[in-house]
Order: C-alpha cells, then sequence, then structure tokens
C-alpha cells in the first residue's frame, strides 16, 4: 500500500501534458492541446488535454480521466503500478507498507493540520471585517495601501488581534487541540509553559496550497519598532514547506495557462497589486531563493517566466544566481527592472494599471542578454573580469536544453561580449561534453521505465447511464456548475465572499437527486460545506468511484471555445462567456431542476387520484396538487416561461 501522502506527491507532480505527451503528440489549439485519439483509431484530432484542470478527455471515443487513469488505460497498469510509474517519472521514492496504527495516525494528523490552518484564516478573516479593531487597524491598512475590498476578500486576508491568546483562546472554545495549534505554528510556548498568539497584531497573509487549502500564514507587522520583525511566517510542518509553495499559485494557475506566462514577483504586495491591475498570472517565491520545487511547480502550466526586479542592485546580483535553475528546468527566462528603485507594488500604485501593464509589455527581456549587460557594467575595462563575465554567460547557455535557441544566444552575446562566435562556441562544446561525463556517471532512472511505444489494445468503454434522461441532464447541469464555478465567490450577494456552491446546495436542499453519480459528488460537496470549504476538482477526478471520476472529466471537458474572432469592437459582435451572467446560471439552474421535480410529483398525484376512491384522501391529494401548481407557478415566473396546467 502507498502512503497517502506519497499518492499526493505523485498527483501534484504529474503534468497532464508531460505524461500524454510521452504518448500522442499534441499541438495547442487555444487553452488546450489536441492530438489523435490513442485509444481508438481517428485521422480528425478529438482528444483534448487541459492542462490548467489536469485532465485528458476524448470526444470521439469517452475516454477520460487524469494523469493516473491515462497510465492505466494506455499502458493496461493497475493502480498502484500507475502510480510507481508516474513517481518514476518525476523522480519520487515510493515506499509501501501496510497502513498501520501510526501511519493512520499520521494521516488524521495531516489532515487535522490542515482542519485547524483553514479554521484559523477563517477566524482571521472575521476579525478583520467584523471586529472594531480589525476594521480600524487591520482593514484600514490594506485599504491605506491602495488594496480594493474584492481583492482583500479574493485572497482571503486577515487580522490578527494585538492580544496575546485571542487566537489560542477562540480555538480552544472550538474543540482544537494545543498540539496542532503548536504545529502549525499558530500558538508559540515558552519555556514556562505559558502560551501565547504567534502572529498578534499584524496583517494575515494566508498561503494556498494548489487546491485552495490553506497551508500557513504570512503576518506583517503595523509597528514601527525596528526589533519587531516586519514578516512573521508559518513554521515548516508535515503540511507546509515554503521551498514547495509560490505565494498566489492557487489564485494564478488559470491566468498562466492563459497567458502561457508567469510573472514572478518577490512579496504578497506584489502579487496583490498586479492582480488589482488585471494581470492575474503572477506568483511570489515570497522573499525566499528561487527552489527546484517552485520551479517545478511554475513549469506545470507555463515554460515562459518573467522575473520582475525592483532595482536594487544587490537583489539583482542574488537573483541572477539563482534564475540560471530556471533555465536548466527548460524554461524561457526574461527579466524586468523598475526603475527608480520601484518594485511592482509602488509602480502601479504611483502610475496606475494602464501604465505598469504598458511598462511590463514593452520593457522586458531576455534574461540572457540582461545578465550580459549586468555583468559587463560591473566588470569595466578589467579584463580578468571580463573573461569571468564570458564564462558565466556562456555557462548560463550552456543550460538551455533547447540547441537552437542556445545557437542564437551564443551568436547574439558574440557581439555583446565583443568576442568571436567561434570561441564561445568552443566554451559552450566544452561545458557540453563535461555535462554529458557528468550525465554518463549518473545514468537517468526514467530509462529503464515501462515502455511507451505502444498502444492500448483495446479503447476504454463509452461513458454509459442515462444520459438521455430530462432529469439526469438538469441534475448534471447542477454538478457542473459545482465543478466550475462552485469555489467562486456570488458577488451578487451581500457577503460577496461567499462561494456558489453552498449558495447553490441550500437552494435545492428539498431536491433528491436520482442519478448516482451526481448524487454521489453532491454528497462530497455536501461533506465539504459542513466543514466550509469548497472541494478541489481533483478530489472528483482522481475518485476512486469510476462513476464519480467519469462524470467529473465529462463535465469538466469543453469541447468548444468561442474563437476570439467573434468579439470585435469594430462590428460591434460580442459573444458573453457564461461566467458574466453567474448569478442568472445559479437560480435558473435551481429553477429548472425544481420545476421538472415538481412536474414529476404532479404526473404522479394525478395518476393516483384515477385510482383513489376515498374521498377524504381525494381531497388530501388534490390540496398537495394545487399546492405544487402554486409553487410551479411561481417558478414559471422566475423562469420567464407559463404554465398551461
Amino acid at each position: 500500500m502507498i502512503k497517502q501522502e506519497t499518492v499526493d506527491k505523485i498527483l501534484d507532480a504529474a503534468r497532464i501534458e508531460e505524461v500524454v505527451g510521452d504518448f500522442v503528440e499534441l499541438k495547442k489549439r487555444g487553452t488546450s492541446l489536441i492530438g489523435l485519439c490513442p485509444f481508438h483509431h481517428e485521422k480528425t484530432p478529438s482528444f483534448n488535454v487541459s492542462v490548467s484542470k489536469g485532465i485528458y478527455k476524448c470526444f470521439g471515443c469517452g475516454a477520460g480521466g487524469d494523469s493516473v487513469k491515462f497510465v492505466m488505460e494506455h499502458e493496461k497498469y493497475t493502480y498502484p503500478e500507475a502510480l510507481k510509474y508516474l513517481a518514476q517519472k518525476y523522480h519520487i521514492e515510493v515506499e509501501e507498507a501496510e497502513r498501520t496504527p501510526e501511519q493512520a495516525a499520521a494521516q488524521d494528523k495531516r489532515e487535522s493540520l490542515f482542519i485547524v490552518t483553514n479554521w484559523a484564516a477563517k477566524f482571521f478573516r472575521e476579525v478583520l471585517w467584523d471586529t472594531g479593531e480589525g476594521r480600524t487597524v487591520g482593514l484600514n491598512y490594506f485599504k491605506e495601501r491602495g488594496y480594493r475590498e474584492d481583492i482583500i476578500r479574493k485572497f482571503e486576508l486577515g487580522y490578527s488581534p494585538e492580544s496575546w491568546t485571542a487566537l489560542y483562546d477562540q480555538a480552544k472554545a472550538a474543540g482544537y487541540k494545543e498540539e496542532f495549534l503548536e504545529t502549525t505554528g499558530l500558538i508559540i510556548r515558552k519555556d514556562d509553559g505559558g502560551i501565547y498568539d504567534r502572529f498578534r497584531g499584524r496583517v494575515m497573509f494566508p498561503i494556498h496550497n494548489l487546491t485552495g487549502r490553506v497551508l500557513g500564514f504570512g503576518g506583517r507587522t503595523l509597528k514601527t519598532d525596528k526589533k519587531a520583525a516586519k514578516y512573521v511566517n508559518s513554521p515548516e510542518s508535515e503540511i507546509y514547506h515554503k521551498s514547495d509553495v509560490l505565494y498566489g499559485l492557487f489564485f494564478a494557475k488559470k491566468a498562466i495557462v492563459e497567458a502561457d506566462n508567469c510573472y514572478l514577483v518577490e512579496g504578497y504586495a506584489d502579487v496583490l497589486s498586479m492582480h488589482q491591475a488585471g494581470v492575474e498570472n503572477v506568483v511570489s517565491s515570497s522573499g525566499t531563493s528561487l527552489t527546484s520545487g517552485q520551479i517545478r511547480l511554475i513549469s506545470r502550466y507555463t515554460k515562459n517566466v518573467t522575473i520582475l526586479y525592483d532595482g536594487d542592485e544587490a537583489g539583482i546580483k542574488a537573483s541572477l544566481r539563482g534564475t540560471d535553475m530556471l533555465l536548466e528546468e527548460g524554461l524561457n527566462v526574461k527579466v524586468l527592472l523598475f526603475p527608480d528603485g520601484n518594485d511592482p507594488d509602488s509602480y502601479v500604485q504611483r502610475f496606475g494599471s494602464t501604465a505598469f501593464k504598458d511598462y511590463v509589455a514593452s520593457h522586458q527581456q531576455d534574461f540572457i542578454f540582461y545578465k550580459t549587460h549586468v555583468l559587463l557594467r560591473n566588470a569595466g575595462n578589467d579584463p580578468i573580469k571580463r573573461a569571468e563575465v564570458i564564462h558565466d554567460v556562456v555557462q548560463s547557455i550552456a543550460l538551455i536544453p533547447d540547441a537552437i535557441k542556445a545557437s542564437v544566444f551564443i551568436r547574439e552575446c558574440s557581439v555583446l561580449l565583443d568576442i568571436e562566435e567561434r570561441l564561445l562556441v568552443a566554451e559552450l562544446n566544452k561545458l557540453r561534453i563535461g555535462q554529458a561525463r557528468k550525465a554518463d556517471k549518473n545514468p537517468d532512472p526514467l530509462s529503464a521505465g515501462p515502455g511507451s511505444s505502444q498502444p492500448a489494445s483495446q479503447p476504454p468503454p463509452a461513458d454509459q447511464g442515462d444520459s438521455t434522461s430530462s432529469d439526469v441532464l438538469q441534475e448534471r447541469e447542477i454538478v457542473r456548475i459545482l465543478l466550475h464555478y462552485g469555489h467562486m465567490p456570488a458577488t451578487w450577494e451581500a457577503e460577496a465572499n461567499i462561494p456558489i456552491a453552498p449558495l447553490l446546495l441550500s437552494g435545492l436542499n428539498d431536491v433528491a437527486f436520482d442519478d448516482p453519480a451526481c448524487r454521489a459528488i453532491i454528497d462530497i460537496y455536501k461533506e465539504y460545506m459542513d466543514r466550509q470549504e469548497v472541494p478541489d476538482d481533483r478530489i472528483f477526478i482522481a475518485n476512486a468511484d469510476r462513476r464519480i471520476a467519469d462524470l467529473a472529466v465529462d463535465l469538466l471537458s469543453v469541447r468548444y471555445n468561442i474563437s476570439p474572432n467573434w468579439n470585435d469592437e469594430k462590428r460591434k459582435i460580442y459573444v458573453s462567456h457564461e461566467s458574466e451572467r453567474l448569478e442568472d446560471l445559479v437560480y435558473s439552474a435551481i429553477y429548472r431542476i425544481k420545476k421538472r421535480k415538481i412536474e414529476r410529483q404532479m404526473i404522479h398525484i394525478r395518476e393516483a387520484l384515477k385510482a383513489e376512491a376515498d374521498e377524504a384522501n381525494i381531497q388530501v391529494m388534490l390540496a398537495n396538487y394545487q399546492r405544487l401548481k402554486d409553487v410551479l407557478k411561481l417558478i414559471a415566473e422566475k423562469l420567464g416561461t407559463i404554465v398551461v396546467k
């Protein structure tokens, strides 16, 4: 049995386009990738891969799923075998063991830590919005920094009261154990046994994982005391490893895929300001040096990174050393330097979002050229230092896996460095020979992996079930809305931070779902709602119940996307997306499924009346029928339809 923690690591690491790309030639189309389906013979591509959702779907034969499902179907592996294959591909060690009581306890502890951190995030938000101190101190600070309320709510920012035990007292009253509060760093225990809140008197920045669950926090002091640390962060724990986390990635991953580029900034404030300026494909390393784990996170969504520097000379030199890691991972790296010591946050605040976007678009440049200019400026006319610059630049170029791209950089840098191209090529070849010898001594373990050239002998079965039933279609529409938009805020409500999922489900409390797969998904949503959470897509896509997984993949897959050519200002053509009319979408879905269920009840009553002889029962049934008819009339008015019955 593979530990759940290892399974999570494998699922986090597995990139659908890389896994499928080992077997299928994929080409970009819009925000998706397409190719010829490996599960049935076709000449026109109908096989789609959604990078942002981590799924594949063939609209020809119906095959669909996540990375694990693809390997299982293509290679005819069992679930554990598929996990091991992916673990080998992504260099993840798999330890197999029976789930001992200790392992069960460890897994339970991990879940408990998540529950505590997510509760704490809610506590900090409520303090910020619902208390006098929170509004006066915390909310005023965010507003003075220029952040709009929608941005504050989107990133779930909060405030920790200026009290030694405010969070601790609330947590104990709510039944949370000291052990988990201490492990997540929410409280600190003194040598004498006393306890106090770690983040007291600070504005709070929750740090989310890829599924939106809170892993930890960054807390900024509002005091001018130089002895107080400006930022205090959650300590490392079973759920929070800062080297594997990028602030803002949960909110940015979709925009990164759509833009095919990721902006990398230094701090929380930079991320918030860029989102407010309408630039959402941005993440932050939170002031730490870039790690290989963080780079792998970025490369799941794009191969293009633009690093935004704040102009500090020491910071730039430190970043140059770390940026080579991006090149080594095969990413295309550009840099942008803000003028006069500005950073993204201060530039947006000073010049506005339009000027910010224009500056970013026009001033970014390739990292190799930028590095060459910076190092040459520092070397001056010193021949020894210039020789070191040449060696340093060629070392960076040698890290680039794409030979053609490396050749272009060599040619351009020969002009910048004022040195013959052949000498740079000779130095590059020398470095590459050294890399090859090193690789020979440490062979790639993937070379011994399972073969990838044989197609599956049998296609997976197409989706089954009563998909043509009107009732089932309406139930699946509810589930589709939940999967696509359940995590988004219901902005039309008074409390704009309420997600759509609980709002939609609360409107369906009196509706019973007949389709087993729909009912199972709804039950999972309700279970998460009880914990005041919204489940991530992966809960359903990777579900052990294939009915749930297959339905989730079907409903998350979008076969057709509207061409951008349809939105033409000159011809006054504009086609809206359903995400722009979510209020109407949600309430129409509620009313339509209720209308259908009521119509069914009325049919049953009419049938029962034909066989009923007891006058008293007939009167009761007629009264029920009239009540349903009245409700149906109200629903029809909401939908703008007419009831003829």
